[in-house]
């Protein structure tokens, strides 16, 4: 990653304290209704996972060669087992969602730590499909085939990919 602002670094510390306690808030911001999120699947279609291709398959395949890993700072759309990003940068990301049915949507955003109302309110989404089915590569078909994925709890445990992470380079491809 380049080297972050002062406007950024801030930020990030600011963040590196709320990661903690995020889910709690994320929780109960929807409860008080101090946020609001819709129940089903964000509207980004990309495509069906492969047959033959597991979530796990998937999981190596965007971690390994894509530098996507899990990210809980993210709405919980219904039916969905895997929610991870790529950042691109400090401001800018690609988020993508396996479905159990094996649907997968994604879409190009602003990282919620860089521009946290913006990210939440969705503003600035876009779905850059041809972007994304270059990540998917032979893991996904456009023609429907239904999948029964179960998500894992033991997702790339190693995997949790935050803005201070030291193993990306400028590109947002992953280090080994």
């Amino acid at each position: 990653m380049t080297n972050l602002t002062l406007s950024q670094r801030i930020k990030k510390n600011i963040w590196k304290k709320i990661y903690f306690i995020f889910p709690w808030m994320q929780t109960h911001f929807l409860k008080w209704h101090l946020a609001w999120h819709e129940k089903g699947r964000q509207p980004y279609h990309i495509g069906w996972l492969a047959p033959g291709k597991t979530l796990k398959d998937l999981e190596r395949h965007l971690h390994t060669e894509w530098g996507f890993g899990n990210h809980f700072v993210a709405w919980h759309d219904k039916g969905q087992v895997l929610s991870w990003r790529k950042l691109e940068s400090f401001d800018e990301q690609y988020h993508i969602r396996v479905f159990r049915d094996g649907e997968i949507r994604g879409h190009h955003e602003f990282t919620p730590e860089s521009k946290p109302f913006e990210h939440f309110g969705e503003i600035n989404e876009e779905a850059r499909i041809e972007e994304f089915r270059k990540f998917l590569g032979r893991y996904i078909v456009q023609k429907k085939y239904i999948s029964r994925l179960r998500a894992d709890v033991n997702i790339a445990p190693d995997s949790e990919i935050t803005i201070d992470d030291k193993n990306y380079t400028k590109n947002g491809r992953h280090k080994e």
